[in-house]
């Protein structure tokens, strides 16, 4: 079964657009003054013909009259013939103004058109790329965002921010292998700089290969998506994926245990199935709690009440048999010299919410040895240490799987990530 993107409701990579946006506004209100645009004039000088209309628009741009230097300005764009430091000089304040009164695509014109002239200083296009990079941005021209992007990039003046813009674009451009390309190098920037990187790098990629239905390669992203943020969404999906292709019981279980600690499972029938691998394991009072949880959260439809009912009175019968007969196990496992009763009787206690005794005899059991499910000794212990907030401890015991002959490669896979994750 493939699952989409959609179906495991992730948040739509479309909400960068926001915060892109706010990010280029912010750009742009930290333009230079206007009195620092002809800081080239100490070697270049505009035309003497244009004295009049040029001082007329640096005194309207320092009073913050827009309007009347865009006024001026025209005023002299239309005295020839005008030098390329003439034109230059015209359009970079032209662009100033225009920005400030938010008509950015003039704005962006006005750049574009100083640029063009060719007699600008390479710091003021250095300047002037990043400004028109935060139009583009801000006004989704994908394209032009990436073109002014790159060059940013190529001259080295690129922050993570902006890799991080770039792939955006060429995400809502739909090309997909060109989003993957710059939401690593945005990634890596962003870690060479002591940052963390930007949720929605991944969740563009993500998007990506679910869209091309392929499971395989949301794989690692999901794994990046748990490491970044340990969120249960991005926990659910990953284990569904997984649990798709497992076909046995003891491991799917494994799974399913990772799924309920993490606040994964959304769907009354992984609780109802996850209950019934518990109840054949010879756990009802965990089988209990399961079923319990799941109806008071609401997830059993009616469709499923009769049958959920019948199964949870049947395990609370069960447990209560458990139960009473604690100390009897209690007393054998003690005296018996391998350890496999000691880890069924710190199953039993988990079941039961005594963690600490849960612990306790795990450890004894681990100690004696000669344990049938090393695997599920190792993970109930961690799960145990984990509710008692000892997660120091919690991680030793999940580490221990590596240790254990034959575990299935799924399940070490998942619970290492676990362990990296617990208590975060």
């Amino acid at each position: 079964m493939i699952h989409s993107i959609h179906e495991i409701t992730h948040p739509t990579a479309k909400s960068w657009i926001g915060v892109v946006g706010a990010a280029a506004l912010l750009a742009l209100v930290c333009l230079a003054s206007p009195r620092l645009a002809h800081s080239a004039e100490k070697t270049q000088q505009v035309s003497r013909s244009l004295a009049k209309e040029m001082t007329a628009a640096q005194k309207a741009l320092q009073a913050s009259q827009w309007a009347e230097a865009i006024k001026q300005l025209d005023a002299a764009l239309a005295k020839p013939p005008l030098t390329p430091f003439d034109v230059a000089s015209i359009y970079r304040l032209r662009g100033f103004a225009n920005i400030k009164l938010n008509n950015l695509k003039a704005g962006q014109a006005d750049y574009e058109k100083a640029l063009a002239s060719g007699a600008v200083s390479a710091e003021e296009k250095v300047s002037m790329t990043r400004t028109l990079f935060s139009i583009a941005a801000s006004t989704q021209q994908f394209q032009k965002t990436i073109d002014y992007g790159k060059e940013m990039s190529d001259g080295g003046t690129a922050t993570p921010a902006d890799l991080a813009i770039i792939a955006q674009s060429y995400f809502q451009l739909k090309d997909c292998k060109s989003t993957g390309v710059w939401a690593d190098k945005a990634v890596a920037a962003a870690r060479k700089a002591g940052e963390t990187p930007k949720e929605n790098l991944f969740l563009f990629k993500l998007q990506c290969a679910s869209d091309a239905s392929d499971n395989q390669a949301m794989i690692p992203i999901l794994v990046d998506l748990i490491r970044l943020g340990n969120k249960s969404r991005d926990w659910n999906t990953l284990l569904r994926i997984e649990r798709q292709d497992e076909r046995d019981d003891h491991n799917t279980l494994m799974l399913y245990r990772i799924m309920y600690d993490t606040g994964a499972m959304t769907v009354g029938t992984d609780y109802i199935e996850m209950a019934q691998l518990l109840g054949d394991a010879s756990l009802p009072a965990e089988a209990q709690t399961v079923l319990e949880k799941a109806m008071s959260s609401g997830l059993i439809n009616d469709q499923q009440k009769e049958r959920t009912s019948r199964l949870l009175n049947s395990f609370k019968t069960r447990a209560e048999v458990d139960k009473k007969g604690l100390t009897q196990l209690d007393a054998e496992a003690g005296k018996n010299p391998a350890g496999e009763l000691q880890v069924k009787l710190g199953e039993v206690y988990y079941g039961f919410g005594d963690y600490q005794n849960s612990a306790s005899a795990i450890n004894k059991g681990l100690e004696k040895q000669q344990i049938k499910h090393l695997d599920e000794a190792y993970v109930y212990l961690g799960r145990a240490q984990t509710q008692l907030k000892n997660f120091p401890e919690a991680k030793k015991a999940f580490a221990g799987l590596k240790n254990v002959p034959n575990v299935s490669p799924r399940v070490l896979k998942l619970y290492e990530l676990y362990g990296e994750t617990v208590g975060r």
